[in-house]
């Protein structure tokens, strides 16, 4: 039986009712699924995640995994969710006195786990409709903004802008290093010497701004740089609120 045959056989998620004689419910539950599309994702990326190799990983037949889920995008959504859970989880009870320090822990915690995971840049807060724990945590951010002397427009733009600076920079720095790393035909190390040389080399009359930073380029740390950059978002918006 194909995946579509089996999907339109079940039922998903309970959205048909069942005849008497329909398969029984499957033994797994939605966690144990979002758990092992979650490990999927990590080990092969997107590319891996197929409906078919998740209910053989699952050890049942992929009408089993269509019982919780209508297909593969919502299955990406919902594993995505599941991560960012997690995140909301952590940062729950995060307040102190200071919103724009509070702002700056949770930021930090969400890259942290999108920066690990490559692929979950591209599905993190895409569709809040279905992601309950991605809505809740844009909530969470949200409502430090609440606390600073901002109009509604200025706190839509905050909050905005941190969202946006931590899912694109940690999927930025999250991405597969070039095939002769991965391979290990070359350290990382080596690689970025190889490319601070290349940069050297260049006219410095033709890139000054190069040849002005190359140096910090050399030994930079990514977290380092996020978190450098995340201040400078912050700072700008703890001078707004002081206007």
């Amino acid at each position: 039986m194909s995946d579509e045959t089996e999907r339109v056989a079940a039922t998903p998620r309970g959205r048909r009712a069942r005849t008497p004689n329909a398969r029984g419910r499957a033994s797994h539950s939605l966690d144990a699924v979002l758990a092992e599309a979650v490990a999927l994702l990590d080990e092969s990326g997107p590319q891996g995640l197929t409906i078919r190799a998740l209910a053989t990983r699952l050890g049942g037949g992929a009408a089993s995994v269509y019982w919780y889920i209508s297909g593969r995008e919502e299955l990406l959504d919902l594993a995505a969710d599941s991560v960012l859970a997690g995140v909301h989880t952590a940062v729950a009870d995060v307040r102190t006195a200071d919103p724009i320090a509070d702002l700056r822990t949770i930021a930090t915690a969400m890259f942290d786990a999108i920066v690990d995971r490559p692929w979950l840049g591209a599905y993190a807060m895409r569709n809040t409709g279905a992601q309950p724990n991605s809505l809740s945590l844009y909530e969470r951010i949200g409502e430090e903004t609440l606390r600073l002397d901002l109009t509604p427009r200025q706190r839509f733009h905050a909050t905005s802008a941190v969202v946006g600076f931590v899912i694109g920079t940690a999927a930025d720095m999250g991405q597969e290093p070039p095939a002769e790393v991965v391979s290990g035909e070359v350290s990382r190390e080596e690689y970025l010497g190889r490319a601070t040389e290349q940069w050297r080399a260049l006219d410095p009359a033709s890139y000054p701004f190069i040849h002005h930073i190359v140096d910090e380029f050399a030994g930079h740390d990514d977290r380092d740089q996020f978190l450098a950059g995340l201040d400078l978002l912050l700072d700008g918006l703890r001078l707004r609120a002081r206007r």
